[in-house]
């Protein structure tokens, strides 16, 4: 397998296991919801490689899709190298904004990303799928770094993204982007496609009526054509036949709600349909064609036989690059950031792989276009999939997770009648906090709460989720793994941790054992290895033998 090559590589090849644990500070006035929880949809306010780290104990192994858009790295974008790497070379690289004229812009680059990806990738379901927005700048390095980590045979696709504009470039108008995706494990992952029931379908493209204009235009990804505002278009449907659809739909919250006549032609016979509310079937030179749905998320589903028609790799007329301009200027009243991507192109590829209560991740938040798009799919099929979003930037509150806000809410002035409305659904906003030193138990300083250190340890010491509704902290009990069952004798008090050790007396308090072994944290210890063999009690010193028991 190849391997890309560039300054910097072997000094943050490992980076991402250096990075700190650190606190998730609730902030009940940022957020959008009764009781702030890290199991709600999430926006964090940070460095997304401290944020992404801080989420692995409970998100390792979570994510069933990511969705990023880091920096181009056109020169710019002004943006800094800011990973406090154990390097002189990079210390010297350390918030200096990166432009045209820097000949290591590609290093810095590539250098930000990789410890990033690497913990992107143990965020990652086993069935899990990530996408990457990014242009011809990094397009071939990225393609070749993400190869690396994720593997050559766990490469999907490289997308092209049709912009429905361009821009001078050269020789040519520069009229794409890219979007590269790649699977924890290809194997596991099903062929790109939605079930509604027990029925398998695939995915067109609808591009949302409103109150003012009730005729939706259809848009399917592959071979269509365009011809007004009389939902005309022509594509291929399975096999070498071709179809073209005329006719107008009413809807109402996504739902098809006035019967419609449509005039279909396949090859050279024609036949009408009678249409109501996507649900009749009707047959073609001896087949039947069944079951279009449509939902306010901008998805066109539809099946055939049960036979999977798969999305194509050059996504056409699903959005444009101005469809997310506009999208800001509605929402917000005036362009806020440059280069928005459009909700429908995240909601899309967002649908093509999460079903009901799978959780999004968007380390590059930006806008919080990521989030607008779930909430969408989630109106349109009454879904409860989730986003987590982390943003570096001071915009966090002001433009992130008031776009969500606001989306939720309701914009007043949105041609979509659902967005008008308001798509629902609730958030929790967190800063990032203190690094989690386990050597500060020694000196009393910044100690971290039962909770914090409890998870912390947990997964670190198992690699398992934490569960905080589990935890008992007056039995000093964390929580169960699947070899062990936890316990955590400490209190972020330093007069208090002094005093506490495991005594003979607090070993036999947490109960005799039954099946599995008990892995007892604490800051020292008054009892015998036979005593410990007796209890079956692996004990561990905080703070350092946690990653002794961790290998």
């Amino acid at each position: 397998m190849a391997q890309i090559q560039f300054k910097g590589k072997s000094f943050v090849q490992n980076h991402h296991l250096l990075v700190k644990y650190h606190e998730l500070i609730p902030k009940q006035s940022k957020s959008l919801t009764d009781k702030v929880s890290l199991h709600d949809n999430l926006i964090i306010h940070g460095d997304n490689l401290i944020a992404l780290k801080a989420l692995l104990p409970l998100y390792a192994g979570k994510i069933k899709c990511i969705y990023i858009d880091p920096p181009y790295n056109t020169g710019n974008e002004k943006w800094a190298y800011n990973d406090n790497v154990n390097s002189p070379m990079m210390q010297e690289w350390l918030g200096k904004v990166v432009d045209k004229e820097d000949l290591t812009r590609h290093d810095k680059w590539l250098c930000m990303m990789m410890p990033r990806l690497k913990l992107l990738r143990q965020l990652l379901r086993e069935d899990g799928v990530m996408f990457i927005s990014i242009d011809n700048n990094e397009f071939q390095r990225l393609n070749l770094m993400t190869e690396e980590l994720f593997g050559e045979d766990n490469k999907i696709a490289e997308i092209v993204w049709d912009l429905g504009t361009g821009t001078t470039a050269g020789h040519f108008t520069r009229a794409h982007e890219y979007v590269l995706c790649y699977a924890k494990d290809k194997a596991r992952v099903n062929n790109f496609s939605n079930p509604i029931g027990n029925e398998e379908v695939v995915h067109g493209a609808l591009k949302k009526p409103s109150a003012k204009n009730p005729v939706s235009e259809l848009q399917f990804p592959a071979g269509m054509e365009f011809d007004g505002d009389n939902v005309t278009f022509k594509g291929k449907l399975g096999g070498s036949e071709w179809m073209q659809v005329k006719g107008e739909m009413t809807f109402n919250k996504g739902q098809l709600v006035k019967p419609v006549k449509i005039e279909a032609a396949w090859a050279m016979k024609n036949q009408v349909i009678n249409w109501l509310n996507g649900e009749e079937t009707y047959d073609t030179k001896g087949q039947k064609i069944k079951r279009f749905y449509f939902n306010s998320s901008g998805i066109l589903w539809y099946e055939k036989d049960k036979t999977i028609l798969n999305p194509p790799t050059v996504l056409r007329n699903i959005a444009s690059t101005k469809d997310g301009t506009n999208e800001q200027i509605e929402i917000f009243g005036k362009q806020v950031l440059d280069f928005p991507k459009p909700s429908a192109l995240i909601a899309y590829l967002i649908g093509l792989v999460t079903r009901n209560n799978d959780i999004i991740l968007d380390s590059f938040a930006g806008t919080g276009t990521t989030a607008h798009a779930v909430l969408s799919l989630n109106k349109g099929d009454r879904g409860n999939r989730r986003f987590i979003l982390a943003e570096c930037e001071d915009y966090a509150d002001k433009i992130t997770a008031e776009r969500v806000r606001r989306v939720i809410k309701g914009v007043p002035n949105a041609k979509d009648d659902n967005l008008k409305k308001g798509l629902g659904g609730t958030f929790s906003y967190f800063e990032l906090g203190k690094a989690i030193e386990l050597e500060s138990i020694l000196s009393g300083d910044g100690l971290p709460t039962y909770e914090e250190l409890a998870r912390y340890i947990f997964y670190t010491a198992t690699g398992e989720e934490f569960d905080p509704k589990a935890m008992n902290e007056k039995k000093h009990f964390v929580g169960e793994s699947r070899n062990y069952e936890v316990y955590l004798f400490y209190a972020p008090d330093i007069e208090k941790l002094k005093n506490i050790a495991l005594t003979l007396d607090r070993a036999k308090s947490i109960g005799k054992p039954v099946e599995k072994r008990r892995l007892v944290f604490a800051p020292t210890k008054y009892l015998d290895q036979a005593h410990l063999d007796e209890l079956r009690i692996d004990f561990a010193q905080l703070p350092f033998e946690i990653y002794e028991l961790a290998r």
